[in-house]
This record gives C-alpha cells, structure tokens and sequence, in this order.
C-alpha cells in the first residue's frame, strides 16, 4: 500500500490474537503497522509482533524489489513492534539501526547486544538525511514507555506517532474509529495523560498531512478531529455530555435502584445515560466510557466489610489512570451496615478535581424515600 509516492506500508493483520496484553478483548484483531521510505536511502519503521516475523519480512521484500534496506528506524521498543529487529538486522548485516538511547539499552536485554557498531542514537530534534526525504526526531518519553520517539516527515508532512493515535482493530475491518481509540487510549496511555500533552504542543508546531501510527489506520483526513480527540482526553476533558452509571447488584436490589434512576435522567432530558454492570461488561469498555462523560454515579453493595470485587477494580482502573475533573455521586447498598460509600471515597482520596455531589444509602430494598432520593439526584446530575 502507497501511503505517498514514496512511502509504504508493510505492516501486518492479527486475527488470531484474543487478548491483547494479555487484558484487552480485541474481537476485530490488530494491526501492527510499519512503514518504509524509499529514497536514496531506504529506512524502514519499525517491526511487528514475533509471531508474523515472515509476513513482514515478505512485505519489505515485495517492496524492496531487490534493493538492500539501509536503516530500520525503532521508534517503541514494546514487544508488538519491536520483535523482529533481531530478524532484520541479521537478514541486513549492512543495515543500521536508529533509535534512542534508552531503545538500545532494551535491545541490550532483549537481544543481548546495544548494536554499538551498527546503531544511530537519536534525540529531541536529531535529523535523519534519506536523499529528499529527511526524518526529524521527535522526543515522546512515556507515550507510554519511557524510550519512545516519534518522527516527522517534511517532504510529505508525515508523523510517525509511535503508538500514539493508535486504536484496536485489524485494518481489514471497518468499525468506528474513535471508540476503539479512545478504549486503547484510556486502557493503555491514559496515565500519562501530562506526557501526551508535551507531545501535543510538539505536534503543533509542524505541518502534519498524514498520521502514521504503529496501531490503527494511516489518518490522512481530518486530522483536527483526531487530534482535538486527543487533547480532550490527554487533559482528562468532558468528551461528551451525559452520565454513567456502574453498578454491581447481588441479588437485583442495587439493580433496581439503577434502573429507577436511569429513567428519571432520562424523563428530567439528561442528553445521555450510559448503564453498565461491571460484573458482565468488558472492563476497558467501562473505562472509556468512566472517561468520556463528566458525571459518573457509583452503584455497589458492601461486600465483606468492603466492595463488591468488581466495583474495587473498577475504581482501581480509573485512579491508576489519574481520573480526575468529574463529578460523582455514590450509592450504597447494605441490609445491616452499610460501607460501600466510605470505601469507594477513600479509593478516589489521591484523585484531583473529583467531586462528590451526593451519596444515597439503600438497606435491602429501595424504599420510596431512596426513590425520592434517587430522583433529587437525578436533578442534580441531568
């Protein structure tokens, strides 16, 4: 595939993966993305996970039409894309490889060799001269590991973003694009949420036509979209208004205190009410959407002194991820003593700009005070 005149995609579909790192559902597979660039010199970006080693190789040569790579630029060093440097450095003895500092110290303990008669280190800013194409690095340390560069493509404007702009998906499938970037994003990247930033205002300052990422289509239209996309949810921003409710019930009780509630944001026109049982929803789906809203109500019964399993690692996953700039209101279900409030607030004590706007305590039952209750908070959070 022709990205420009002179630049290729040789990148690689997986079908046959379940979990990506291990956690995330992928029903549509993934793609691993690597590009070439030919020119006088050849530099080609990046590998692919170990198990599509050959098809890659494939790919290059297909492309190479029997000219010799001349560099193999590194920009991520996790597994998925860095697997076959090892590969591709013994199938090119004469090829060199360009990376950053902290790249090849991984080589180091992935290989066994830092490659240190064979390498270029590069940095914020370092050129790489091809003939009429030219590469300027760009540093992105933790976007999400700490090596990580990314690289800017002046003849054709291209960004090669590293695993930034990235989504689930094998490119072979055609589906939504930003639910499945913003479910990447959150379950991935949304810790460093400051480091994208610092990335963004990089970004800025050149001329980009065309985002190559290392997951995820080539985007070559609208490129505001995506990019405002990132900076709503680098900064922790409201993407879109409306409310979530997660819950977790026992025994339907909690349930019904849920559904009551959705109705009545619903018939007071809160714009969207999202429901999500933690127990039977894909955890990462729950993320994004925790992220995608500005108000989020917390539905759970005490369990053991504490909170139901689900509901725990929920709010794990948020926190871990610097939740921050929402609006929350908590319910609690216990038939003897309640708990479930007090442990859900001291899971969101180190979280910034959170506020609690009301907490509603059910014993078994709703009762028609907890219904009253349920829609004054409706009032409060349509």
């Amino acid at each position: 595939m022709n990205i420009t005149k002179d630049i290729r995609y040789i990148g690689v579909n997986d079908h046959e993966v379940d979990l990506f790192e291990g956690m995330y559902d992928v029903p549509n597979g993934m793609a691993y993305n690597s590009y070439m660039i030919m020119d006088e010199k050849i530099a080609v970006m990046d590998t692919v996970d170990r198990n599509f080693g050959d098809e890659w190789l494939a790919n290059l040569e297909a492309e190479l039409a029997g000219r010799t790579p001349d560099y193999l630029v590194v920009h991520h060093m996790e597994p998925d894309h860095s697997a076959n440097v090892k590969v591709f450095l013994d199938k090119y003895p004469a090829a060199t490889v360009v990376s950053s500092v902290g790249a090849f110290n991984m080589m180091k303990n992935f290989f066994g060799t830092d490659y240190a008669e064979r390498r270029i280190v590069v940095k914020e800013g370092s050129v790489l001269e091809l003939g009429t194409h030219a590469l300027t690095f760009v540093g992105a340390p933790m976007v999400h590991w700490p090596e990580v560069v990314m690289s800017y493509e002046s003849t054709d404007k291209v960004l090669f973003s590293a695993d930034g702009f990235g989504k689930f998906g094998a490119l072979d499938v055609e589906e939504d694009w930003a639910c499945e970037a913003r479910r990447y994003y959150f379950g991935i990247v949304g810790k460093f949420g400051a480091q994208v930033q610092a990335v963004l205002k990089k970004a800025a300052a050149l001329d980009i036509q065309i985002i190559c990422p290392l997951h995820g289509p080539v985007l070559t239209e609208d490129l505001g979209t995506y990019i405002n996309l990132y900076n709503t949810w680098s900064s922790y921003g409201v993407e879109s208004d409306g409310v979530m409710i997660a819950y977790t019930s026992v025994y339907g009780n909690t349930k019904n205190a849920v559904e009551f509630l959705a109705s009545e944001l619903e018939a007071k026109g809160c714009p969207k009410v999202v429901v999500c049982d933690l127990a039977r929803e894909d955890m990462a789906e729950a993320v994004e959407d925790a992220f995608r809203y500005g108000k989020l109500i917390l539905a759970t019964t005490t369990y053991n002194g504490e909170i139901f399993p689900f509901m725990r690692e929920f709010i794990a996953d948020l926190t871990e991820r610097n939740y921050q700039n929402r609006k929350l209101a908590f319910i609690e279900n216990g038939s003897w003593a309640p708990m479930a409030a007090k442990v859900m607030g001291k899971q969101f004590e180190g979280s910034k700009d959170i506020e609690v706007v009301a907490t509603i305590s059910i014993k078994g039952a709703v009762s028609e005070d907890n219904k009253t209750q349920l829609s004054e908070l409706a009032d409060i959070m349509k």
